[in-house]
């Protein structure tokens, strides 16, 4: 068509095929465009189960960020820190056991929901003749940490991509 146009572009016959094919052509744009854009109807995106780094800003994993701090809610913090995945508390002592004392540091570091993006380290003092003196840590209380916030950030996932 377009070689009848620039073949009598100027003769009555040219202008006429001219009229002609300029409604054709828009509205075969049109209804090309109509049947693409079609598709990008919000009812027919199939639901998604998205990771928390596709739906929040803070550079970890929001559902390990929000369990870690649940899980440490009752100790004091010292830092946090949303972009880097760190959370490091101060120094809690149990009112039953005054004699001990506890620091945690959680640390996420990746912005996935995995075990292994998880790593907890505690440091724990004992007061012994009016001063604080470093003690060991058992392992499994470091890990039963650890186990606490990776259910909670699960319940998390559960409760927000179930909804």
């Amino acid at each position: 068509m377009t070689g009848i146009v620039a073949a009598h572009g100027d003769t009555p016959r040219g202008k006429a095929a001219h009229r002609f094919v300029r409604p054709i052509v828009t509205a075969a744009l049109i209804g090309v465009l109509a049947v693409g854009l079609g598709g990008c109807s919000k009812k027919s995106r199939p639901k998604a189960d998205l990771a928390a780094s596709k739906v929040t800003t803070i550079g970890v994993n929001s559902y390990l960020w929000r369990a870690s701090l649940d899980a440490l809610s009752f100790m004091p913090l010292l830092q946090t820190d949303s972009a880097g995945g760190v959370i490091v508390t101060d120094w809690y002592a149990n009112p039953r056991n005054p004699g001990e004392r506890v620091k945690v540091t959680v640390t996420i570091l990746d912005q996935d929901l995995r075990a292994d993006a998880l790593r907890v380290a505690a440091s724990r003092q004992v007061s012994q003749g009016g001063a604080w003196v470093d003690a060991p840590v058992q392992a499994a209380t470091v890990q039963r940490l650890e186990d606490i916030i990776l259910t909670k950030a699960r319940d998390l996932r559960r409760s927000g991509v179930g909804g």
